[in-house]
C-alpha cells in the first residue's frame, strides 16, 4: 500500500505546480487583468458612456464581473478541459494524492488571480472615476468577489463535467461568457422589456452586479440584496454538484 504524503509537501507541490502552469498560460491571466482594466480606463473619457452604463459603481462592478467571467470560463474550465485531454488529471490521479487536494489546489491558485485583479481593478476604478470608498468596502467588494468568483468556477466546473470534449468546452465557454455576459448588461438595462430584465437581474452577472453596485454606493442592505444572495448560493450548490457529480478523470 502507498503511503500519502504529507498534507503541507503535497498541497505545497501541487500549488506549485498549478501556478506554475498558470504562468506558462500567459494569454488567460493577461486577459483577466486587462479587459477590467481597459473597460475601467474606457467609460473615464466621458461623461455619456458613465451614464450609459449606470455610474461609476456599476461600471467597475461590470469591470469585476467580467474578469471573474474570463478567470472561470476561458481560463479554469479551458485549462482543466486541456488537462484532462493531455492525460495530466489522470496521472495525478493515480498518485497517492488525494483527489480533493488536486481540485482544491486549482481552485486556490484561481482564486488568488481574482483577488489580485479584484484589488487592482478598484484601485483604479476609485482613482480614475474619482470615488472615495472607506476600508470596509474594500474588505466587502473583496468578499463578494470571492463569493462571484465561487458562482462562475461552480459553473466553470460544471461545464468541465458535463461536456467531455475539449473544443466543445473551449467552444461553449466563450459562448457562455457572451451570453451571460450580454444578459447581464443589455438586459438590466430595460431595452429588451421587464420579462429579460428581470431573468437578467437573477442571473449570475445581475445579481453579482447588484451586489458589487450597492458595496461601492455604500447602499444600506436590501431584499433585492438578500435575493441576489440566495440566488448566487443556489447557483454555487446546483452548479457545484453537477460539476463534481459527472466530472471523469479522463477524456475517454
Amino acid at each position: 500500500m502507498t503511503e500519502r504524503p504529507a498534507f503541507g509537501l503535497a498541497m505545497g507541490a501541487l500549488l506549485k505546480a498549478d501556478t506554475l502552469s498558470l504562468l506558462r498560460n500567459r494569454t488567460s491571466g493577461i486577459i483577466t487583468v486587462l479587459l477590467p482594466i481597459i473597460l475601467v480606463v474606457a467609460t473615464s473619457f466621458g461623461e455619456k458612456k458613465i451614464r450609459l452604463l449606470g455610474g461609476p459603481d456599476l461600471i467597475i462592478g461590470l469591470a469585476l464581473t467580467v474578469g471573474l467571467l474570463v478567470s472561470s470560463l476561458l481560463g479554469y474550465a479551458i485549462s482543466l478541459a486541456q488537462d484532462r485531454h493531455a492525460g495530466v488529471l489522470q496521472r495525478l490521479r493515480v498518485t497517492p494524492t488525494p483527489t480533493w487536494m488536486i481540485m482544491a489546489s486549482r481552485l486556490i491558485v484561481q482564486l488568488v488571480v481574482n483577488l489580485a485583479m479584484t484589488v487592482i481593478v478598484v484601485v483604479l476604478g476609485v482613482v480614475v472615476h474619482g470615488l472615495s470608498l472607506n476600508p470596509a468596502q474594500y474588505a466587502l467588494v473583496l468578499a463578494i468577489s470571492i463569493f462571484g468568483a465561487a458562482v462562475f468556477l461552480a459553473i466553470g466546473q460544471a461545464l468541465v463535467g458535463l461536456v467531455n470534449s475539449l473544443s466543445a468546452v473551449n467552444a461553449i465557454g466563450r459562448i457562455l461568457f457572451a451570453l451571460l455576459l450580454l444578459l447581464g448588461l443589455v438586459g438590466a438595462t430595460g431595452i429588451l422589456g421587464d420579462a429579460v430584465k428581470a431573468i437578467a437581474d437573477w442571473s449570475p452577472v445581475g445579481a453579482l452586479m447588484t451586489l458589487f453596485s450597492d458595496a461601492l454606493n455604500w447602499s444600506p442592505w436590501s431584499d433585492q440584496d438578500t435575493f441576489a444572495l440566495l440566488v448566487g448560493i443556489g447557483y454555487i450548490v446546483i452548479f457545484s454538484f453537477v460539476g463534481i457529480r459527472l466530472f471523469r478523470w479522463d477524456s475517454k
